[in-house]
């Protein structure tokens, strides 16, 4: 499976832009026109010969969805699945995958942040899932960019 979604932009991070905001070990968000729903954690099937961090695919009222685990994705060590862990399902042009992550926070607007682009982690770290960052006081929201977070490739 290769999923790319190549000469794709993310949407931009103006002032009147919503994220839906989850825990995975901080807070991440991601653009709300992006999501498609949240569900709870069910049975994902596993593939074979997938990328480590693809959990497999899901049946979603009848359609089959890819499912990768964002601490996988990230290189974040694993945890157990709680009863807050949940699904995070994207549409990004028609195709969907389902992101698991720890627990869903809430849809936040950014009217209340400051948004900077994305930092410069110099030659040992890779921010390149990161649109930008919102703050508010001691409170940072990593915001990803979608279409790089559910591009699957063979070498990831």
């Amino acid at each position: 499976m290769e999923l790319s979604l190549e000469n794709t932009q993310a949407l931009a991070l103006d002032a009147d832009a919503k994220l839906l905001v989850f825990q995975c070990s901080q807070e991440y968000g991601i653009h709300i026109a992006y999501a498609r729903e949240v569900v709870g954690l069910q049975v994902v099937d596993p593939v074979p010969m997938m990328p480590h961090f693809m959990e497999g695919v899901m049946n979603l009222r009848g359609k089959i969805v890819p499912v990768m685990n964002l601490r996988k994705k990230l290189n974040m060590p694993e945890v157990e699945p709680t009863q807050e862990t949940c699904i995070v399902v994207v549409d990004l042009q028609g195709e969907q995958m389902g992101i698991i992550v720890d627990y869903l926070i809430g849809v936040q607007s950014l009217n209340d942040y400051v948004t900077e682009d994305s930092p410069d982690l110099g030659s040992q770290g890779s921010n390149n899932f990161i649109q930008g960052v919102a703050k508010s006081g001691r409170r940072v929201i990593l915001i990803l960019d979608a279409f790089r977070l559910i591009e699957v490739k063979e070498e990831d």
